[in-house]
């Protein structure tokens, strides 16, 4: 399994109806991606939030990187929606369930 996290920040200015559009949008062409497992997303009380996305592998993780719709979005997010952000992603080595 290999984990995506992203956490991120938008900026003040942020049209958050339109980042809440493509955000649906990039659920829906990411959960037809090869590969994807799952994805959730979270919000702290002080504005940051943290999206995690699970997937088979690293190349099915980079794959969603680089698919066309979803890079320009990445783009638009640069440019219009985030004040920062950071990605991190790996393989799992340890997972641990219960029950």
């Amino acid at each position: 399994m290999f984990l995506v996290v992203f956490r991120n920040r938008k900026r003040a200015d942020a049209d958050l109806a339109a980042y809440g559009a493509a955000a649906v949008r990039m659920e829906e062409l990411a959960r037809a991606q090869p590969g994807f497992l799952s994805f959730k997303s979270f919000a702290a009380e002080d504005g940051e939030v943290v999206a995690i996305s699970e997937w088979e592998s690293e190349a099915a993780a980079r794959a969603w990187g680089k698919q066309a719709e979803h890079a320009v979005v990445q783009a638009r997010g640069r440019a219009e929606w985030y004040a920062e952000y950071v990605l991190l992603a790996g393989d799992m080595t340890r997972v641990h369930r219960f029950p």
